[in-house]
This record gives structure tokens, C-alpha cells and sequence, in this order.
């Protein structure tokens, strides 16, 4: 059988670090064992869910490299999970109930007051047809709750290792809403079912909704799928990851200019005890994946490792991973040889091509300085020997050395008080651009 991950976000926003973090560990693992990795949209939530929010998520994913081998989406499959409803509501795994939301939170007081946990009391259970027929005459709909065997349900998680739940701790969930609206539980199982998911890996924070749904895994005469439960990502500081620590959207991201290969390289490593390595492409992340890695222990998202990673990334890639990007239009492989190790983002490229290949305002604070460098100007060609050459001789001419030699001679060829390395940059600006430039011509 082959073996089947889902990654199900709701495309009610767009998608953040954490998402990502899931989804390429789903994608990972799949393609590691050769099996497949299906989209979900869970957009059930007809309030919030929006087609733009569907489509972002698709478009994120593509970014990243993460491609899906089937697209499923819940709203198209409401009768599905009416049949399901029916079928566990013959059964008696599902039963009504009359509380209004109010009344709920009087009941969960009381408990919290006599220092009992806040556990559902199943007190719809006792109702007599009469007080069912009594409350919907005054209008009331009932909302549906599953039937939990009060047991201990158990399985081997391939990150927390063995785990045990006390469904007797737990008050039956609400599957189904007043409205007859399915909540996540149902639609989520019955997908996993039908759509032969073997692999469900998610947030640690559905622990105790997996007890729930091996129950109802099993209710509907199901295999169970295996399970991994991955830490939620922390800020820097060790606390709750919020939006001070910068940009968390990979939409956000997408328009800083990042690359993706240096989130995912990121991301795959993020809770191992594996090093972090800038990768260029997702099947060196596919090479070096193991589910096993993963600790237990919270994994910090620090924006500031991404942005260096990033940085690194750039400063080692080569040419060809990168001559057709629009970013690098107008670039050569020589200058990308130049450059690339001064680049935090692919984006900053072009102010160099430019500065290279196109025209600039150059900036002349000494034009007495500027004309003696300009005479003294090696003879020929200009080539990697000429900076080290040109520099001895204007400070053997006018005394001057340091910043005080370098930095007119930056500002003059590039209109930058920084950059790559001019004894590499003077060779491509070539005699001509470089004699105008120091005139105070645009060129």
C-alpha cells in the first residue's frame, strides 16, 4: 500500500512559518519513502474561508518546491460527511444535546468551583423524548457529541514515542453544530478514511484530538493512520513565536526577497539536533530526512538565523541555479562572481548590474582627486592586477591612504559607500566607464 501524508491547512489567511515547518516535514517524509503527498483545503468555514486565501496557499507551496500529488477541498464533499453523521448517529456513537452556550458555561463554573475538572456531564443523555420535543418546540436545535469510550487509547507517536490518553478526562466533543454544520473532528477522520491517508503528521497541540479521532477512526471500522506530534515553534527568546519577532507570512516573506531553499533548509532542520545547512535543492533536505530526528522539546524560530542562512546561501550558489532569474537580468556570470558574496537578497543584484553595466550619477566630493586618479590610471586593459597598481600609485602621489584613498574611489565608480570588492568590480567597469565616472560624467 502506498504509503499517504496530508498537509490540511484552512484557507481562511495565509499561510506562516509554522504551516510551512508542517508541510515540508509532510512533503519530506512522502517523498523519502516514496509515497504521496496530498493538499487538503480545509474550508468548511464559510465565514472566513476565501478563494484568494485558497489560492495563496497554493501559490506558497508551489514557491517552496512543495508539490502536491492530489488536491482535495472539504466543501466539496458535505454529503459525505452527512452520511457519516447519519451512520454514527444510528449507531448511538452520536447524540443530541440541548445547552445553549450560556447554560455550558454555568455548568462549567460550578465545576471549576467545586474543583472538579470541566468535563461534560452527558446529561443529555437522560433527556426522554418528551424534553428533546419540548426544547425544539421553544426553538432550540441540538448540537451532536460523540459517544467516547472511557478508555485509555494508546499508540507509538514518531516523535513523542509511546503516549496514552484518558478519554474518561475528556467531555465528548461537538461534532456537529446547532446549524448542522459538521465542526473539524468529522470531516478531518472521514477524509483521512476515504482518501487513504496512512501518515498524519501534525502540531503537538492536537494531542488530545488524536485519542478523539483514533475513537472515531475505529468507530467507522477504519484503519488507524501512524502519528507524529512536532513541537510549535517558539521565538528566540524561548517564548510564544508572535508578529514582534518580524514578518512571519510566506507571503511576506516571498516579497523580502528570500529565498526559498534557505526557509526550507531552515525549516527541515528547526527541533533536530542536526546542523543546519544551506541547501540549493529540496532533494539534498529528501537525502538527509529522518522523522526520528525530531525532539520533543519546543524548536526556536529566530527571523534573524533565517536572513544570515539566507545570505549564506546566496554567497555560495552557482550561476546556473540562478542566470535566469528575473532579479538577475542584465547580469553576467562574471559580475554573479563578483557580487554574490556581498547579496543578503537576489533583489540587490540589480543595483549592481546597474552600477556595472548601465549608467550612474557618480559622486565627486574632491574633484582635484579624481582628476590626479584619473591620470594615473593604469596603461592597457584593466585587469585583476590594475586596483592594487592604481591605489600604490595615487598614494605614493598625494600621500593619502585607508579610507581616505578608498572611499572617493568607491563613491566615484559606483555611487556606493560599499560593495563587492573593486579590484574584482574595476575590471568589468572597464577604462572608458571608469575615466567618465571619475569626470563626474553619467555613465
Amino acid at each position: 500500500m502506498t504509503a499517504k501524508f496530508r498537509f490540511a491547512p484552512s484557507p481562511t489567511g495565509y499561510l506562516h512559518v509554522g504551516n510551512a515547518r508542517l508541510a515540508l516535514i509532510n512533503w519530506l517524509y512522502a517523498r523519502k519513502i516514496e509515497g504521496e503527498f496530498v493538499l487538503r483545503l480545509d474550508d468548511t468555514d464559510e465565514e472566513r474561508s476565501t478563494e484568494e486565501f485558497a489560492e495563496g496557499i497554493k501559490e506558497d507551496l508551489t514557491w517552496l518546491g512543495l508539490v502536491w500529488d492530489d488536491l482535495k477541498k472539504q466543501s466539496d464533499r458535505a454529503d459525505r460527511y452527512t452520511e457519516i453523521f447519519e451512520k454514527l448517529k444510528a449507531e448511538g456513537r452520536l447524540y443530541p444535546c440541548y445547552e445553549t452556550g450560556e447554560e455550558l458555561e454555568y455548568k462549567r463554573k460550578r465545576q471549576l468551583a467545586r474543583k472538579l475538572p470541566p468535563v461534560y456531564d452527558r446529561s443529555a443523555l437522560k433527556l426522554t423524548d418528551e424534553e428533546k420535543q419540548a426544547f425544539e418546540a421553544e426553538g432550540r436545535q441540538p448540537h451532536w457529541r460523540f459517544l467516547l469510550d472511557q478508555e485509555v487509547v494508546a499508540w507509538d507517536d514518531h516523535v513523542r514515542g509511546r503516549v496514552e490518553v484518558d478519554c474518561a478526562s475528556m467531555s465528548d466533543p461537538v461534532l456537529i453544530r446547532t446549524d448542522g454544520r459538521p465542526l473539524y473532528h468529522l470531516p478531518s477522520v472521514v477524509d483521512d478514511v476515504d482518501f487513504g491517508i496512512t501518515h498524519v503528521i501534525r502540531g503537538e497541540d492536537h494531542v488530545s484530538n488524536t485519542a478523539l479521532h483514533i475513537q472515531l477512526f475505529k468507530a467507522m471500522g477504519a484503519t488507524v493512520p501512524e502519528f507524529a506530534h512536532i513541537p510549535l515553534l517558539m521565538g528566540p527568546d524561548g517564548g510564544p513565536l508572535s508578529k514582534r519577532e518580524g514578518s512571519l507570512s510566506l507571503r511576506d516573506m516571498r516579497d523580502e526577497g528570500l529565498e526559498p531553499m534557505s526557509i526550507n533548509s531552515l525549516l527541515a532542520r528547526l527541533g533536530t539536533s542536526d546542523n543546519v545547512v544551506g541547501q540549493y535543492d529540496l532533494a539534498k533536505l529528501i537525502e538527509g530526512f529522518d522523522i526520528g530526528h525530531f525532539s520533543r522539546a519546543a524548536a526556536k524560530f529566530d527571523p534573524a538565523e533565517l536572513k544570515n542562512l539566507n545570505a549564506k546561501i546566496l554567497h555560495e550558489m552557482p550561476w546556473e541555479l540562478v542566470k535566469d532569474r528575473p532579479e538577475l537580468e542584465g547580469c553576467t556570470a562574471d559580475l554573479w562572481a563578483v557580487i554574490q558574496g556581498n547579496l543578503s537578497v537576489l533583489g540587490e543584484a540589480k543595483l549592481w548590474t546597474e552600477v556595472t553595466y548601465g549608467q550612474i550619477n557618480p559622486v565627486i566630493e574632491d574633484e582635484s582627486f579624481a582628476a590626479k586618479a584619473a591620470e594615473l590610471l593604469p596603461a592597457g586593459t584593466l585587469d585583476g592586477d590594475s586596483w592594487k597598481s592604481w591605489t600604490n600609485a595615487i598614494k605614493d602621489e598625494l600621500g593619502v591612504k585607508g579610507k581616505a584613498l578608498f572611499m572617493p574611489l568607491r563613491q566615484a565608480l559606483t555611487a556606493q559607500s560599499h560593495g563587492p570588492e573593486m579590484g574584482k568590480l574595476l575590471p568589468l567597469l572597464g577604462r572608458e566607464k571608469t575615466l567618465k565616472r571619475l569626470k563626474g560624467e553619467v555613465a
